[in-house]
C-alpha cells in the first residue's frame, strides 16, 4: 500500500484517480478547496462515494495556503503525489486571471516544496493540451515546441511543467505532467461542452455551437484518462540517457522529468459528437452558431505514441458508448428519466 496526496479530489479528473487508487488499496489523502467556480453539491457528492473506502481522507484545503500545504506534507509524508487541482478552463481566464496565477503557479510551487522537502517518490501533475496554442502541427507531440499560448490558463499550465524540470533537475525529484486533451463522462465538469449539451437539450434550450460547428476535439472517456494517470504513476519519471542540449528534446530531459500526451488519439468533428448526444437523448438540438471564442484553438489532435511506448496506454472507449455512459449516469443523477424531463 502506497500512501498517495491526490489533490482536486473532489474535482472530475481527481475523483476518478482517487476511486481507482482505493479500489486497487492505496491509501488516499485528497485535498481540495470546494471552491464555487461550479456546483460546489456535485463536488461534495463525488466525495460522498469515496467516503465507504476506509483507506481514505478528505481535507479541505487550499493549495494557495503555504502553511498548511508544509504542514500536510511535513505530517503526511506521503510516497507519491498526484496534482490535479487547478483553476480549470480558458475562457473563465480571460475574466478572473488572478484565480489562475493563485492556484495554478502559487499553489503549484507548494506542491513542488512539499516534494523537494518531504522525499515524495514521484509527482504526477495535471497539464493540458491548451500548451499547444498556436502551434498547427497535426497530431499534436510532445516532442514539438510548445512556446505560444494562446490563454492565462494555457500559460499556467506550461509554466507548471517548466516549474517542474526546474526542481527535477536541482533536487532529482521525479516528476511527469500530462497533457489532457478535452476528457468527459460521469461525474464531467458542468461548465463544459457534454454537460452543457446535455442539460440544454433535455430542457429544452439552445445549445452553444463555437466555430460554427468547425472544432475537431480529441474526446477522452474518464476511464481512459483513469488507466493512463494510474500507470504513469507507476512508471516513476527517469532521466533520458539520449538527451542532448546540442538538439534538446521538449518531452524529456537529463533530469527525471517527462511530459505525455494523454488523448484518445482519434478526434473527433464537434457535429458528429453533437449527432451522438442527440441519438442519445432521443432529441434534436436547437443549435446557436457562433464565432469562435478568444484563446480557444480550432483543433486538437493528441500524438500518444510516447504514452504508449511507455506505460502501455491504450485508450479504449468508442465516443458513442462514452457519450452513452455520460448520460445514464446524467439521468440517474439528475433524476431525468425521459427527454425533456
Amino acid at each position: 500500500m502506497n500512501k498517495i496526496l491526490v489533490t482536486g479530489a473532489a474535482g472530475f479528473i481527481g475523483f476518478h484517480v482517487s476511486r481507482r487508487l482505493l479500489e486497487r488499496g492505496d491509501e488516499v489523502v485528497g485535498i481540495d478547496n470546494l471552491n464555487s467556480y461550479y456546483d460546489v453539491a456535485l463536488k461534495e457528492a463525488r466525495l460522498e462515494e469515496l467516503e465507504p473506502f476506509g483507506q481514505f481522507r478528505f481535507i479541505r484545503m487550499d493549495l494557495a495556503d503555504r502553511e498548511a500545504m508544509e504542514d500536510l506534507f511535513a505530517i503526511e509524508k506521503f510516497d507519491y503525489v498526484v496534482n490535479l487541482a487547478a483553476q480549470a478552463g480558458v475562457r473563465y481566464s480571460l475574466q478572473n486571471p488572478h484565480a489562475y496565477i493563485d492556484s495554478n503557479i502559487q499553489g503549484f510551487i507548494n506542491i513542488l516544496e512539499g516534494c523537494r522537502h518531504n522525499h515524495v517518490g514521484h509527482l504526477v501533475y495535471a497539464s493540458s493540451s491548451s500548451v499547444y496554442g498556436a502551434n498547427e502541427t497535426m497530431p499534436f507531440s510532445v516532442h514539438d515546441n510548445v512556446d505560444h499560448p494562446l490563454s492565462l490558463y494555457a500559460a499556467t499550465k506550461k509554466a507548471n511543467e517548466l516549474m517542474a524540470h526546474t526542481y527535477s533537475h536541482l533536487y532529482q525529484i521525479p516528476t511527469t505532467g500530462l497533457r489532457f486533451f478535452t476528457v468527459y463522462g460521469p461525474w464531467g465538469r458542468p461548465d463544459m461542452a457534454l454537460f452543457l449539451f446535455t442539460k440544454a437539450i433535455v430542457e429544452g434550450k439552445p445549445i452553444k455551437v463555437f466555430n460554427y460547428g468547425k472544432h475537431r476535439r480529441d474526446f477522452t472517456f474518464i476511464d481512459d484518462i483513469t488507466e493512463g494517470v494510474i500507470r504513469t504513476l507507476d512508471h516513476v519519471a527517469a532521466p533520458n540517457p539520449e538527451w542532448s542540449g546540442l538538439s534538446p528534446d521538449p518531452g524529456s530531459s537529463r533530469a527525471p522529468w517527462r511530459v505525455y500526451n494523454i488523448g484518445n488519439s482519434k478526434p473527433v468533428n464537434l457535429m458528429d459528437y453533437i449527432d451522438a448526444l442527440e441519438r442519445e437523448l432521443g432529441k434534436t438540438a436547437e443549435k446557436e452558431f457562433l464565432p469562435m471564442q478568444p484563446g480557444d484553438v480550432p483543433d486538437t489532435y493528441a500524438d500518444v505514441d510516447q504514452l504508449i511506448q511507455d506505460v502501455d496506454y491504450q485508450p479504449k472507449t468508442p465516443v458513442a458508448e462514452g457519450i452513452g455512459r455520460f448520460v445514464e449516469w446524467y439521468r440517474g443523477y439528475y433524476g431525468c428519466s425521459v427527454p425533456g424531463d
